[in-house]
């Protein structure tokens, strides 16, 4: 088997990993890093579109304001962003109605609209008392931490229109059902991005801005800065480690080094076997941060025609399979696109589905929102994210009850010379592109401490740094 020798092995070539990478690298350290897939990106992917020559995110895409060290990196990278189509009405289905509004929340009637306004009050306060970075050690902790989030919205939320509006929410934020997740991760998410209206509004919220070009461009642009570097279609199956080295095998080659990031969702981290094995509150962590489920769906018209119609483009439901839509089109202008989402429990379905039936499911709901013209596309394209080998889910992990309470100081400990990075272990915006950039120079932080004065080890059992071809 074949073996090199560096100093830091980057396991995962999504933006935490490579820009781990980079800030490692600048700091003088020989980094390698190992993707499992035949791309750089992890959950951001570009697809052309067909029959022109425009691309569209498949994965992650949105950028908002506060997310500081995102918009950091686009600026270095000398990318550009632009705002996402905000204009018109928006369209939601509620109890059985359709609906047409401007504004941030749709008319649900006057009981059910002051109950969402007295509810998410007390979601933001709760969230912003929650320390970000160890929710875990609030004094309420325990109690948030034992019921799921479905629980205390039902303790907090007295309408039967309250709790279907933060059920849209939930699916669409975490990509999972209120009684999914425990209510501590759902409140410090929220407390993470500034409170709930951030994570849900488009202009001044998560979804304002995308990158020309689409988001895949801070991935590509990373990896161009260390091609020499990044290593693809290298799964890692096995990483065995003692106090200052480590040998990570992947693709059929052993890498030796003296530190290594993970920077993988976590039920990827959990399946690669570990010598000696990872202590219980690290195992039992991973065990509790499940990936959330979504199926992503562009779809695409000769034209716009929603916006002539006066529409956003944008669309929400409380009981539609494709419950989230938004106006997709690229920079520039092109041909129209809608992209929407099955989350949740609805992905779940969705995935049962034949690919056909699954694209009808998409244009009745597409119908219902904005006309007759939506069940006449020019392409659709669609991506199940639980079906990626690499990924596991989308749009990132949450905790199960009594996970952040019982092991959250493992979140972000390392555990020896292995580091732990993801967006997931982030303090703002966890879950988010900028989550992903704060870990990914957050562990590089850690190494270059560690390392100091450290000598680089050889290969195990060698006394020599050199590469190594073995049997």
């Amino acid at each position: 088997m074949t073996s090199t020798s560096c100093d830091v092995v980057v396991v995962g070539a999504g933006v935490a990993g490579l820009v781990a990478a980079r800030h490692l690298r600048a700091a003088g350290l020989d980094v390698c890093v190992l993707e499992a897939r035949d791309r750089v990106g992890g959950r951001a992917v570009n697809e052309p579109i067909p029959g022109t020559d425009h691309v569209i995110e498949m994965g992650g895409q949105w950028i908002g304001p506060t997310q500081d060290r995102v918009r950091a990196l686009i600026d270095e990278l000398g990318l550009r962003t632009y705002p996402t189509y905000d204009r018109g009405r928006h369209v939601v289905e509620f109890d059985g109605v359709v609906r047409r509004y401007r504004g941030r929340i749709p008319w649900l009637g006057l009981l059910t609209l002051a109950d969402i306004a007295l509810a998410q009050r007390r979601l933001d306060r709760t969230a912003g008392r929650l320390p970000l970075t160890a929710p875990w050690t609030a004094p309420d902790a325990p109690a948030l931490d034992a019921q799921t989030f479905d629980e205390w919205l039902r303790r907090h939320v007295r309408t039967d229109g309250g709790r279907r509006f933060f059920r849209i929410v939930t699916e669409a934020v975490f990509a999972a059902e209120p009684e999914d997740l425990s209510a501590l991760w759902a409140l410090f998410y929220v407390g993470a991005a500034g409170g709930l209206d951030p994570l849900i509004r488009t202009t001044g919220g998560a979804q304002q801005d995308r990158v020309v070009g689409g988001t895949f461009r801070i991935v590509e642009q990373l990896a161009a800065t260390m091609p020499d570097a990044v290593r693809l279609n290298a799964p890692v199956t096995a990483i065995d480690w003692s106090t200052d080295r480590v040998r990570v095998t992947a693709g059929g080659r052993e890498h030796l080094a003296r530190r290594v990031v993970l920077a993988v969702p976590p039920p990827l981290a959990a399946r690669i076997v570990y010598t000696p094995a990872l202590p219980a509150e690290r195992t039992r962590l991973l065990a509790g941060l499940p990936m959330g489920s979504v199926i992503k769906v562009n779809v695409v018209y000769d034209e716009p025609f929603w916006r002539a119609d006066g529409l956003s483009g944008q669309a929400n439901s409380d009981v539609r399979a494709l419950n989230t839509v938004f106006d997709n089109v690229p920079y520039g202008g092109g041909p129209g696109v809608l992209v929407g989402f099955f989350e949740g429990a609805h992905a779940r379905a969705a995935a049962r589905l034949s690919p056909e039936e699954r694209r009808r499911v998409a244009l009745d709901d597409l119908v219902a929102y904005f006309g007759p013209r939506a069940a006449r596309p020019v392409a659709y394209l669609e991506r199940d994210w639980c079906a990626e080998e690499w990924s596991q889910g989308c749009y990132g992990a949450f905790a199960t009850p009594g996970t952040l309470s019982r092991y959250g100081a493992a979140l972000r400990a390392p555990v020896g010379p292995l580091h732990f990075a993801g967006t997931e272990t982030a303090t703002r915006w966890a879950g988010y592109f900028d989550g992903a950039v704060e870990s990914g120079h957050r562990v590089a932080d850690e190494i270059v401490a560690a390392l100091g004065a450290v000598p680089r080890p050889g290969p195990v059992g060698s006394g020599s740094a050199a590469d190594v071809v073995g049997g």
